[in-house]
């Protein structure tokens, strides 16, 4: 990362990466939490989107992956590999084919090697990264050229664990915010879709980047 592409993230507000609760993330997420974290509406908008941008054979990195991707049960993918702080919760989703714990605030660098996906996905989550452009632009440096990130995001959130920055913007602002986060980690044709609007459930956002 450049300091240029890192500037407008310096720009932040003072401990805009603090947390409520900055202690240990490995107890926190050591309970099982075998439930889903959008509503009916919003999971189906998001599997259709990922069948969408997935191609048939596709190898995918699930980044904080949990007992469900939401990936469409007919579609064939090649290694789909989840990374998450739950190893019950990583055991009981089907759609892995590797599970990795590992804890991103601690070290923002997956031992994946390099070029070594087509997309990478992360399902509303983002919110709890204390060092989001480092963990992207590691993103980057896995997924193959062309290939594409997918972050969703919705309103819902363990607030003592999110981001001071996440939790003073609205939706539409946290989306700009995740677009800032690629920006910063070198991805480019950046964008967000509205999957799910939000007037009769859970909104959702998905924001996209190239690397």
């Amino acid at each position: 990362m450049s300091d240029s592409k890192l500037s407008a993230l310096a720009q932040l507000p003072a401990g805009a990466f603090r947390r409520q609760d900055e202690s240990d993330d490995g107890r926190f997420y050591a309970p099982e939490r075998l439930v889903t974290h959008i509503d009916e509406g919003a999971i189906a908008a998001l599997t259709a989107h990922y069948r969408s941008v997935l191609s048939p054979g596709a190898d995918v990195l699930d980044l904080m992956s949990s007992w469900v991707s939401h990936l469409p049960d007919d579609l064939r993918l090649g290694d789909v590999v989840g990374q998450g702080m739950n190893r019950a919760e990583l055991e009981a989703n089907p759609r892995l084919t590797q599970r990795l714990m590992h804890d991103l605030n601690r070290d923002p660098g997956l031992p994946l090697g390099d070029a070594a996906f087509d997309a990478a996905l992360c399902c509303v989550s983002v919110q709890y990264l204390v060092q989001p452009a480092e963990v992207f632009s590691d993103v980057r440096r896995m997924l193959r050229p062309g290939g594409r990130v997918h972050i969703s995001i919705s309103n819902r959130c363990f607030p003592t664990k999110a981001v001071r920055i996440w939790l003073e913007l609205d939706l539409q602002n946290r989306a700009r915010l995740v677009a800032l986060y690629l920006e910063a980690a070198g991805f480019r044709d950046i964008g967000g879709d509205v999957l799910a609007d939000g007037l009769h459930g859970d909104p959702l956002i998905v924001v996209s980047g190239t690397a």
